[in-house]
């Protein structure tokens, strides 16, 4: 595996996670209780958040990948640096199917994605290598 593009700093990490994290504490998982807290970092230094929302017909639920994407593009953004991805689970998870196709719209192969454990340990891919 080739190394991650050192674009994030120490304390943007510190901060993705941290965001990432208190965004999970938002998730509306009332049928998996299966929260995830989800925080994208843009070029222009904005940290914007989402949370999982579910629904009981469970594919009309959202990931919180795509709470976070589908808010900071409505918002105007359209260029990322990094996203954190917070859940409960040890290792952390990795984005769903569904939302890597949805972040590879709006990201480059070599874009960061943090996934966080319970334990706040992460672990880290690209979006090239989530989506081979």
């Amino acid at each position: 595996m080739p190394p991650i593009p050192n674009t994030v700093t120490a304390q943007e990490l510190e901060i993705l996670s941290a965001k990432a994290s208190a965004a999970k504490e938002l998730a509306y998982c009332e049928y998996s209780n299966f929260r995830v807290g989800a925080c994208i970092l843009t070029t222009s230094g904005e940290y914007i958040v989402g949370a999982n929302v579910e629904n009981v017909s469970y594919p009309v639920g959202t990931c919180a990948e795509r709470v976070a994407f589908g808010t900071a593009i409505v918002a105007g953004h359209r260029d990322f640096k990094a996203i954190a991805v917070s859940t409960d689970i040890k290792p952390g998870a990795s984005p769903c199917g569904m939302c890597r196709q949805f972040m590879r719209e709006f990201t480059t192969p070599s874009f960061p994605v943090y996934m966080y454990d319970g334990d706040g340990k992460h672990t880290v891919m690209t979006m090239g290598e989530a989506c081979s």
